[in-house]
């Protein structure tokens, strides 16, 4: 009984596959414009629209916010819904310079400090 159990459900997750769903949604704050592009009913400018909003304001909070973007309705988003998700992407690490081979040049202090990036000197 659990074989044809198994061989139903890897049937119809190809079947699914095989009709053009999704398995898992593309995610706005990291979709590239190839992409975007990919997406029904989002040309070249449409895709380029979606990447200048997102430099300009920051991460997408919500796949609602894309109703912000230039050319995007609400049918349009209704539409494109089930295809986006919003997640976080990773943020970049701020490290401080290695220390060069002789001992010299930036890096970590003699007193064992390792700053990031920004944070001012620490005073004994």
């Amino acid at each position: 009984m659990h074989k044809f159990t198994a061989a139903f459900a890897l049937a119809l997750a190809l079947q699914f596959a095989g009709a053009g769903f999704a398995i898992a949604a593309l995610n706005l704050n990291a979709a590239t414009k190839d992409e975007l592009i990919a997406l029904p009913g989002i040309g070249p400018a449409k895709a380029q629209a979606i990447l200048d909003y997102r430099k300009a304001n920051g991460p997408f909070k919500a796949v609602d916010d894309l109703r912000n973007v230039k050319g995007i309705g609400a049918k349009q988003l209704e539409r494109l819904r089930p295809d986006l998700a919003v997640a976080a992407t990773a943020a970049k690490v701020a490290t401080a310079p290695a220390a060069k081979a002789d001992g010299r040049g930036p890096g970590p202090s003699s007193k064992g400090e390792v700053k990031a990036a920004g944070e001012a000197k620490s005073r004994p």
